[in-house]
């Protein structure tokens, strides 16, 4: 996006000849040429004529090292061509070289006072760097830039089933989804035979157990709801809890985390952040909330509350929330590795 200043990591499925940017980096040829791959489309996109022409003004690039063009044709002011290492086996500088290739490029795009990047995965094409290995240095390098810089970066990648997600914070997320998919048409399935059988057995016994085993079910919200009926209208309103604005403010204050923080963590905007703190009745976006509790790392059962004050709650026939419920029991409270596993899964991503 251009205009304004934004500050986020954006992990996007798309073409990135299409993407909207200050800047759009090339995963270029040394040498004044292009071949196939992202190169070749971007040239073909932002006219190849041109571009070379200007590309053969600059001469051979070092691996890890940039060069600066103007976009042409392309929705952007700039392009940086980088060029990228190719895999060898990991032991000849390709995790240097493919750093700095991230890098040089976003201090370059601070020196071009740009206010957006979009980066594909360098290297991971004909070069065959290890895709997982790839994203790793990608995010590692765009967050550490991010919390010292305003700017939004967007990660672009074609298809996000090309890579698969690795580490210790990863596995058995897939089954953990699958698991608790099961365990939600079990509960459903339970509680509905709970329903008929008490019908159908009448005073049995085991309709005697099932019966009880209901009741025991909902005690908890029949007293809730008979403390409520037994006081007036206006002792109601005025036991109202603080609002979601008032309870973030406050879990901030005893986290001791400044502002900016929290919401470099959080993945959102400062402006954004801004007006979440000058409205007390602010109504945030479920991925916005969600991504301010991150942050805090809140537990489980402080994140629901915090949730449940802006009228959010986390469903267990959900993707995204029960993605988010793995990263938090598991107390990962890294954004950047959360949107890699919704992305992956084809959720909306944290932040802003």
């Amino acid at each position: 996006m251009k205009g304004g200043i934004r500050l986020s990591l954006k992990i996007i499925r798309n073409d990135i000849t299409k993407v909207s940017a200050d800047i759009i980096v090339n995963t270029a040829n040394p040498m004044p040429t292009y071949a196939s791959g992202t190169d070749r489309a971007i040239y073909e996109a932002a006219g190849a004529e041109e571009l070379l022409k200007e590309r053969k003004k600059i001469g051979e690039i070092a691996i890890g090292d940039i060069a600066v063009t103007p976009a042409f044709k392309l929705d952007a002011k700039y392009i940086i061509h980088t060029v990228g290492p190719v895999w060898l086996g990991g032991n000849q500088g390709e995790f240097d070289n493919l750093k700095s290739c991230y890098q040089k490029s976003l201090d370059m795009a601070v020196e071009l006072k740009a206010s957006s990047i979009a980066f594909p995965l360098i290297a991971t094409g004909v070069y065959h760097f290890p895709k997982d290995k790839a994203l790793s240095i990608a995010i590692s390098t765009i967050n550490e830039f991010l919390m010292h810089h305003d700017m939004t970066v967007y990660l672009v990648v074609f298809d996000r089933r090309s890579f698969e997600l690795s580490g210790k914070i990863f596995d058995g997320i897939d089954s953990y989804i699958d698991d608790h998919f099961v365990s939600n048409r079990r509960t459903h399935e339970y509680r509905r035979d709970l329903e008929m059988g008490y019908r159908e057995s009448g005073s049995s016994v085991r309709g005697n157990r099932l019966r009880e085993e209901i009741l025991e079910e909902t005690s908890v919200l029949c007293s809730d709801i008979g403390s409520i009926a037994d006081m007036d209208l206006d002792d109601v309103i005025n036991t109202t809890e603080k609002t979601f604005q008032e309870r973030l403010l406050e879990l901030i204050d005893n986290s001791g985390l400044s502002d900016p923080e929290v919401y470099k963590k959080a993945n959102i905007d400062r402006k954004l952040f801004s007006k979440i703190r000058c409205d007390k009745d602010y109504k945030p976006k479920k991925k916005t909330a969600v991504a301010l509790a991150i942050a805090l790392e809140l537990s489980y059962e402080d994140m629901t509350d915090l949730l449940a004050r802006a009228g959010i709650a986390l469903s267990p026939s959900s993707r995204f929330d029960i993605i988010i419920q793995y990263f938090v029991m598991k107390k990962v409270y890294d954004v950047s590795d959360i949107n890699l596993a919704l992305f992956k899964h084809g959720q909306q991503t944290l932040g802003e």
